[in-house]
């Protein structure tokens, strides 16, 4: 197996280090000490640093004013980005974009992937139905206009229902919300967050940035404004997924990092505690856990790059990959404060804020636990050997 990245993506990195590294993780009121959210926007002076760097485009065809790269250099920026606890809908907007590439119609993507590159407008995606569990596409219901309506024979579509913790919904210009028809089949909706019957309620997270309850009345789109191609909502779903676990694996670097740092200045009878063989053991184990991290996120981000069969769907990769990013973030910002003992919750320190993090990642699109029986469904969907 090669993880040997092209020199392209070598690039991406590159400059998403440079415009992360003025990027305090500290910027905003401690999630700690703030009832509600920690701030009202996202952080707009990096988003507007993402556009003039060109990595919001990365993902984007050349036509559409983007660099042509894919899923993988996509998550190698929203690595970097875990590492400072950027505060930007990077994952959400850019899959989305992809997402209108690959399956929307041709005008819709023309009017909007240009300005999404440029850091004119943000996308968003709800992807938790009503409360996180089963599929979100069943939240909502998507139904032909023009039947039971006056005037009779429009065309576009009808939506109702809801979906819940929709990242950064109310700075957002478009949602895509899945939704089903009443054939069954899963479509995804672009619904314009000031149209008539979209209501948002305030959401928290647990890294206290802001998510919506979003409410569907009667909500009127164009029909080019619903992508019904077979899979679409699935690969979107599969690419916030794994954008996901890129995200864990990022903030589970720095945390090691943090921690290798503290441990090797920290004296206990005269020695620093990193050279003590239980701090030591720790921190190996934490290593381990992230190289598997790192491995399965790029086996999973390489299935959806390159639509390349296996023994198993992609979803399979997916579920590995959000398995050990769940479990494995979850390890290494509880062993980080355990070996800085009090410190590590000191709201002057950073740790307690990658720890919120952490658990927000853990959780989104489904903990470990949910991936591992959807696994199990795979497998016995497709035996092995």
């Amino acid at each position: 197996m090669d993880f040997t990245f092209t020199e392209e993506q070598q690039a991406a990195v590159e400059a998403a280090r440079a415009v992360f590294s003025g990027v305090a993780p500290d910027r905003v009121p401690s999630p700690a000490l703030t009832p509600g959210a920690v701030a009202e926007d996202i952080d707009r002076q990096l988003w507007q640093e993402l556009a003039r760097t060109d990595l919001l485009g990365l993902t984007l065809s050349p036509h559409h004013g983007g660099a042509g790269l894919g899923p993988i250099a996509l998550c190698l920026v929203l690595r970097e980005s875990a590492k400072v606890l950027a505060r930007v809908p990077l994952l959400e907007s850019c899959a989305v974009a992809m997402t209108i590439q690959r399956y929307g119609e041709s005008a819709l993507a023309a009017e909007l992937l240009p300005r999404a590159a440029r850091g004119e407008l943000i996308l968003t995606a709800g992807a938790n139905g009503r409360s996180g569990h089963g599929p979100a596409e069943l939240a909502v219901v998507a139904r032909p206009y023009g039947e039971n309506e006056t005037p009779p024979g429009d065309s576009g579509w009808v939506l109702d229902g809801m979906q819940s913790a929709v990242p950064w919904a109310q700075v957002a210009d478009w949602i895509a919300v899945p939704a089903h028809t009443a054939e069954g089949g899963a479509v995804l909706a672009l619904v314009h967050r000031t149209r008539e019957g979209v209501t948002l309620a305030e959401q928290v997270s647990t890294s206290g940035e802001r998510l919506a309850e979003v409410r569907l009345d009667a909500v009127r789109i164009e029909a080019r404004e619903l992508i019904d191609a077979p899979g679409c909502w699935d690969w979107l779903r599969s690419l916030l997924t794994t954008g996901t676990c890129a995200l864990a694996l990022g903030l589970g670097e720095r945390v090691l990092e943090m921690t290798a740092e503290y441990t090797g200045k920290r004296e206990q009878f005269g020695f620093p505690v990193a050279t003590f063989q239980a701090v030591a053991v720790q921190a190996a184990d934490r290593y381990i856990d992230l190289r598997a991290m790192e491995a399965t996120l790029w086996q999973a981000a390489w299935r959806i790059s390159t639509d390349a069969g296996g023994p198993l769907p992609a979803a399979g990769d997916i579920a590995v990959a959000k398995i050990w990013a769940s479990d494995g973030v979850r390890r290494v910002v509880q062993s980080a404060q355990h070996l800085h003992g009090g410190f590590g919750a000191d709201t002057d320190y950073p740790l307690h804020r990658f720890h919120a993090w952490a658990k927000q990642i853990e959780l989104s699109l489904g903990p470990a636990a949910a991936h591992e029986e959807a696994l199990g469904d795979l497998l016995a969907a497709h035996p092995l050997g």
